[in-house]
């Protein structure tokens, strides 16, 4: 059995899903992920004209999605729906456009049934784009 795809275990979809493949995953725990800009995503068109730019929460929350394919795929949450509960020492380092594909990281610091913390980076060229912690409630879907 290979990794999952995204939309076989989080709910997000088109235009609202910012991780295309996992790469690695170790269930509750941690994930390696990637987001492939393609260009034509509808944010670049009024951020900003002439210079299109990623906002730095799109990658927080692809760093939150791939880090609730990681919590999903472990067995105990299976069917769950992990919710933001609010986000600290998010910072954004690089500028990230039309093409370009980032490597994205998360890992779960801290797990309950009802609630837990993670942390996570985006990376663009191997240095970090974005990095933040995230804390999520965990309710049934």
């Amino acid at each position: 059995m290979g990794l999952p795809r995204p939309e076989e275990v989080i709910a997000h979809r088109e235009p609202f899903l910012f991780v295309d493949e996992v790469i690695e995953l170790v269930p509750g725990e941690r994930a390696r992920g990637r987001w492939h800009l393609r260009g034509d995503e509808p944010f670049f068109e009024g951020h900003f004209p002439g210079v299109p730019t990623v906002p730095g929460v799109l990658m927080c929350e692809a760093i939150a999605q791939l880090g609730a394919v990681a919590l999903l795929a472990d067995d105990r949450y299976a069917g769950r729906l992990p919710l933001f509960g609010g986000m600290d020492r998010a910072r954004f380092r690089r500028q990230v456009g039309p093409g370009d594909t980032l490597e994205l990281e998360a890992e779960m610091t801290r797990l309950s049934s009802r609630a837990g913390r993670g942390s996570g980076r985006a990376l663009l060229d191997g240095k970090v784009a974005a990095e933040c912690d995230l804390m999520f409630v965990i309710a049934d879907a």
